[in-house]
């Protein structure tokens, strides 16, 4: 099909509006903003992309380059979401662009024909429905842009100085911490919508702890000193990012624990460093993406994935942990990617063939996908319990 300029920005625009309303739907189900920003990515890189390459480099489009075309946009955008930082879990973002791309080819190929008979010979433009579907996404992203900055918190500055715990935060906030800013005794996120940023607790119960909230970020916090967990989350949707937990000398805590918060969408836990404590990372019951971590000397299992949960283990280096490394137990549904576990040590004296110092193990009906991992210095490498499946690619030393 020969595309005009025009054509090329009616289809996009329209096709992509039924996309965006379905991202508003999934923000206000999620009480999270990606979605909207991807779609609004989506859109510019779009548009971008007709103004400067694909109107110039193909004046005439076979229908089969669609394909390659969607590869190359999908390239940019995640390109610009990884490379400014944003905070868009990768499964759900493919999935939604995914979603976007069939339903540009099905109205493409079928719908826009059908609905405007002389659509090939017009060269995609669609009269008036093109204006008013630019105007209408212009529209929808200007009011979600508007509500965003109504809907953001307070920002309270937490000086420099140690305050007495627990800090209670019973309205939603950003908590921002003062160079020095030290609280004593934990904090506990009550409400939802609460950030916390750059605030060092020592001590406490937990050092933080989240139950029954939606939407709370903790950002380049640092806990040490806790008694049960660094990071305590209990049917709570949460984003931890850029954390430091100090656990030694706590054999029998955690250092993040995330619980039964199945239904409360995707969690994060993305760049932190955790030291001692039985297990580094943990989650139960839960949807969480676990990346870009450094896990070392656990007493028990350094990342686990646990208790019917569906958990993504990327990118995490783990050293000198003692039983498993990466471990997905209890009928859970794992995915392993790109991770390093090093140097872990056999605890398995008292009778637990399951802490022979396994690199990785699938444990109690679970099933692990594992792919290009990095496993060396372990006893066992990698191994199943219980009737557990692990699907083998690519992982190396084993």
């Amino acid at each position: 099909m020969s595309y005009t300029l025009t054509g090329r920005l009616h289809s996009r625009l329209t096709a992509l509006l039924p996309v965006l309303l379905a991202a508003l739907a999934l923000s206000g189900t999620l009480h999270r903003w990606w979605p909207v920003e991807l779609v609004a990515l989506m859109a510019a890189v779009g548009v971008a992309l007709d103004l400067q390459v694909w109107h110039r480099l193909l004046p005439y489009q076979p229908a089969w380059t669609m394909v390659p075309l969607g590869a190359v946009e999908l390239a940019l955008l995640m390109a610009i979401v990884v490379g400014f930082g944003l905070q868009v879990p990768l499964g759900p973002a493919l999935a939604l662009y995914g979603a976007g791309w069939g339903v540009a080819v099905v109205l493409a190929l079928a719908g826009f024909p059908l609905l405007r008979l002389t659509y090939a010979e017009d060269g995609g433009e669609l009269g008036r429905l093109g204006p008013v579907a630019a105007i209408a996404i212009g529209l929808a992203l200007l009011g979600s842009a508007a509500t965003y900055y109504a809907r953001k918190p307070p920002v309270v500055h937490l000086a420099a100085g140690v305050h007495r715990g627990p800090l209670v935060i019973t309205r939603r906030e950003v908590l921002q911490g003062e160079p020095g800013a030290v609280v004593r005794g934990g904090i506990v996120v009550r409400h939802d919508n609460v950030e916390i940023r750059d605030v060092t607790v020592v001590g406490g119960s937990n050092g933080i702890t989240v139950d029954g909230v939606h939407g709370t970020v903790l950002d380049g916090v640092s806990i040490s000193g806790a008694k049960l967990d660094g990071i305590h989350v209990r049917t709570a949707g949460i984003v931890i990012r850029n954390c430091t937990i100090d656990m030694l000398g706590n054999p029998l805590g955690q250092g993040i624990d995330i619980s039964f918060n199945m239904g409360m969408g995707m969690s994060m836990v993305d760049g932190c460093t955790i030291v001692g404590g039985m297990q580094g990372i943990t989650t139960h019951s839960s949807m969480t993406e676990i990346v870009h971590n450094r896990v070392s000397r656990t007493s028990a299992q350094a990342i686990s994935v646990a208790e019917m949960s569906m958990g993504t283990a990327m990118d995490n280096q783990i050293q000198d942990a003692v039983g498993v490394g990466l471990s997905c137990d209890d009928q859970s549904m794992c995915m392993f990617e790109h991770n390093t576990v090093v140097d872990t040590r056999d605890a398995s004296g008292g009778g637990d063939r399951s802490a022979r110092g396994f690199g990785l193990l699938a444990s109690f009906g679970s099933e692990a996908d594992v792919w290009d991992n990095e496993l060396s210095a372990n006893p066992v490498p990698i191994g199943t319990v219980t009737n557990s499946l692990i699907r083998r690619t690519r992982t190396t030393g084993w």
